[in-house]
């Protein structure tokens, strides 16, 4: 089931609001320990390119007692459980070039084993209130490599912050391994 999204024709701009059912599909994987930090998501799309804007709360940690404050590890965790909402809704939507091939069998087969952080860089400029805050991931571009392996590549800047003023931010580049519609081509000899 897809939701109905918010369009401004004239910019080519389009809205989709937070879709429960998908998300809560998206986040299965987090059920163990309770780590289901995502509670809501919208995705704009955009001239070839999409972000999503999600809320989130962490009650406790999942690994360690409470800092008081978004740490590392945590910012780690929100940032998959958006950046997998972002892709599963441009697929299920079909409203990327990126992700033409793919088909939701495709992304619920590779969301765990084929996409990964390659690396991940981070700013923490105010401690954020882990209780309440506001995220975003976007894509900035996207290119391929194919040498053992086909891989798409997306650079992804993310940012964090709550309503006291706390902010995070940095920039992540995944690697999505045998993409759907990319095919091993060996070097010419």
């Amino acid at each position: 089931m897809t939701t109905s999204p918010v369009e401004n024709t004239s910019l080519g701009f389009r809205t989709f609001p937070n879709d429960p059912a998908l998300l809560s599909d998206v986040l299965r994987p987090y059920a163990r320990p309770k780590t289901e930090y995502l509670k809501s998501a919208t995705v704009d799309v955009a001239n070839g390119l999409a972000s999503a804007q999600g809320e989130f709360a962490i009650p406790y940690s999942c690994y360690i007692d409470d800092t008081g404050h978004l740490n590392s590890v945590e910012v780690n965790i929100c940032f998959n459980q958006l950046m997998y909402y972002l892709i599963a809704k441009c697929v299920q939507e079909d409203v990327l070039p990126a992700f033409q091939a793919w088909t939701m069998d495709d992304y619920w087969a590779k969301q765990l084993p084929d996409m990964l952080i390659a690396n991940f860089k981070s700013n923490f400029r105010r401690p954020i209130d882990s209780s309440s805050f506001s995220g975003e991931v976007s894509f900035a571009e996207f290119s391929h490599r194919n040498r053992s392996k086909p891989v798409q590549i997306i650079d992804m800047p993310w940012r964090f912050w709550d309503a006291n003023g706390g902010i995070a931010d940095g920039e992540v580049r995944m690697a999505l391994v045998n993409p759907p519609g990319m095919r091993f081509q060996a070097d010419a000899a």
